[in-house]
């Protein structure tokens, strides 16, 4: 096992979000202790250590990461695929925009509105002369509120891990989970 160093304790406490204040109560010390851990100007006893480690996983145990979110289950097109077959996906799945996604990784993504111009004679064209850019894409850990920050831009959010696509996420999910 690897003890954390003052540093490890500093930048996960900050990517938490926590103040040394909110840590050291968690923690049951003292704030300037927690400042002098950080700082390297003390070395706590291992129970003292323990007792913050602890209340850090706590803090992360409480945050929403993408994983938590996502669907699992992702209805997708293929970029050669038909535009009637996306029309036909969407109007069957009841929704209004798609992943375009090619060997698992996004490429883009179609939308009604993408299609609302096209004429009736584009029905047997491919689906990659009409999708816009891909969502965004996540990692499993990002936070609720990166997710929520992408939401506020784009229709969708895509996990992903080494490029696969894992899930998606949508404004639906962001308030199924909020309420």
């Amino acid at each position: 096992m690897e003890l954390p160093t003052p540093a490890d304790l500093r930048e996960r406490r900050t990517e938490l979000g926590l103040t040394q204040s909110e840590l050291a109560d968690a923690a049951d010390v003292s704030q300037p202790l927690i400042a002098r851990i950080e700082g390297g100007d003390v070395d706590p006893r291992l129970s003292t250590l323990r007792r913050i480690v602890e209340a850090l996983d706590e803090a992360e145990g409480e945050i929403v990461r993408a994983g938590d979110l996502m669907h699992e289950d992702v209805i997708t097109i293929a970029p050669d695929d038909t535009v009637s077959d996306a029309v036909r996906t969407m109007e069957k799945e009841a929704y209004s925009q798609l992943a375009v996604i090619k060997d698992g990784i996004p490429v883009g993504s179609i939308s009604e509105s993408d299609l609302v111009h096209v004429d009736e004679n584009a029905r047997d064209e491919a689906v990659r002369e009409y999708m816009s850019e891909s969502f965004p894409t996540v990692s499993e850990d990002a936070t609720l509120e990166e997710v929520s920050n992408l939401l506020d831009h784009y229709k969708a959010v895509m996990v992903t891990e080494g490029g696969e696509t894992l899930g998606i996420i949508t404004e639906a999910d962001l308030a199924a989970r909020l309420s």
